[in-house]
């Protein structure tokens, strides 16, 4: 792969227009401003990050989560693209748009998470393991089989690129109409569904299979796979970038939240953290803290230091690793590569964080609740469009926006009209439905 092929601000839709569009904003942040001011963004601040949707205390959401991250990738992005530069000044003039990586990544971080359904992780969960462990299983064999591995292994990665190339009911072709780099950026699994079951996650859906592959050999980015095989390439090296403020943000804010929710104790959170840092630079950090007295500060301080660390090793490890990334033969995560000592560190607060966190009561809860709502809002609207003609299912299709293909001419099409409703529900959303429809809550008379 090369910087100027995979640097591209062709937009996915609008092919016939590329040569004409004005540059009085960059089209990557058009596609920055777009996703700010779309609905799917909007509903992420009321769909769960990890902890229940706040109470008394703040903790993040799906929106808050995805700002942070698209703020650590800006900085990765031009970090790196200063870093390259310096490296090939010739690119300066061979390929002018690779010092809008960070406006590339940027974007790509702020839609990372567009198609996660309702309930944080369990909600991809839910779906999937309704077709492959609960009433859905009846449905495998109306489904051809690479249709099904598809909605066994529901993924929120390969929903969102759909989100954003897809043209829906009364839509424009193209979907959001991004740019090629940007789509290609956000894609961390670029490969199909067959090759899930060794895998737990994947790229795009069949439907957006042609999609994908038309973005990826304008980049020219590598095919992995042989003619026949199941599809499979290389990531787009901006990948690595975005995966990593993901990494960084989620592990970090976490336990920041934790700290809030009296998960983990001062004392706990300020060790942890420290852990990133070498004695003589834990003195100095500490000093700092001392000059305040709010703990929350403190931590947050401290927090600030650990992301300011972690941006600079991803830094470095992707400009070391640079011909193997454009190659298309690294392997694993920029974070499994930093330097050991900050590995180390980050390795402990995952491990800490999954025993003391993320298998909180507070935490299962939320899952054992979106288990049974999605299950339930699956289960009615599977039966609304296998037998449209009763007058339960047509009450049920009568609440779907007309953007979803309901009535579409397959069976394949239907159930991911249904997974395209019921994904983009917000937690509320999903919560007030699932009550009204099991008579726990009537609208206002």
């Amino acid at each position: 792969m090369n910087w100027k092929q995979l640097i591209s601000n062709k937009r996915f839709g609008l092919e016939e227009l590329h040569a004409t569009r004005k540059d009085d904003r960059t089209e990557f942040q058009r596609d920055y401003d777009r996703l700010i001011f779309s609905a799917p963004f909007r509903r992420l601040q009321n769909k769960t990050q990890v902890f229940p949707l706040p109470g008394s205390i703040f903790v993040h959401n799906r929106l808050t989560h995805s700002l942070e991250v698209s703020c650590v990738g800006r900085s990765l992005g031009n970090n790196v693209a200063k870093e390259l530069l310096a490296l090939y000044p010739e690119l300066y003039q061979e390929c002018p748009h690779l010092q809008e990586i960070g406006a590339i990544v940027s974007a790509a971080c702020l839609a990372h998470d567009l198609g996660n359904p309702p309930f944080g992780h369990s909600g991809e969960r839910a779906i999937g393991t309704y077709f492959s462990e609960g009433k859905g299983l009846k449905l495998k064999e109306k489904l051809a089989p690479n249709e099904w591995e598809d909605i066994i292994h529901f993924e929120g990665n390969a929903n969102a690129f759909r989100l954003l190339t897809h043209q829906f009911n009364g839509r424009r072709k193209g979907g959001f109409v991004m740019t090629y780099s940007t789509l290609a950026s956000i894609v961390k699994y670029p490969f199909s569904s067959q090759l899930a079951h060794s895998k737990a996650k994947f790229g795009f859906f069949l439907s957006e299979e042609a999609d994908f592959v038309k973005i990826a050999d304008e980049l020219g980015m590598v095919r992995l796979s042989k003619e026949g095989e199941p599809l499979k390439y290389a990531r787009h090296p901006l990948v690595y970038l975005v995966e990593a403020a993901d990494d960084i943000c989620y592990q970090i804010m976490d336990i920041e939240d934790a700290h809030k929710l009296k998960l983990l104790t001062t004392d706990e959170t300020k060790a942890l953290l420290l852990r990133f840092f070498d004695e003589e630079k834990q003195k100095h950090i500490l000093h700092i803290c001392d000059m305040v007295e709010d703990v929350n500060e403190q931590i947050a301080y401290l927090r600030s230091c650990v992301i300011g660390k972690l941006i600079k090793e991803c830094t470095d490890t992707f400009v070391r690793n640079e011909q193997v990334i454009l190659e298309g033969t690294f392997e694993g995560s920029l974070i499994k590569h930093i330097s050991q000592p900050v590995r180390d560190a980050y390795s402990y607060c995952a491990d800490l964080s999954f025993r003391r966190i993320y298998r909180s009561k507070d935490v299962l809860d939320i899952e054992l609740a979106g288990f049974r709502v999605i299950s339930t809002l699956l289960d009615l609207m599977i039966e609304a469009v296998l037998s449209p003609e009763k007058a339960y299912s047509r009450l049920l299709i009568n609440r779907v926006s007309e953007q979803y293909d309901i009535h579409s001419a397959t069976f394949y099409g239907k159930v991911q009209a249904v997974l395209d409703y019921i994904s983009g529900m917000t937690d509320v959303y999903a919560l007030d439905l699932y009550r009204k429809i099991n008579g726990n809550s009537l609208p206002a008379v």
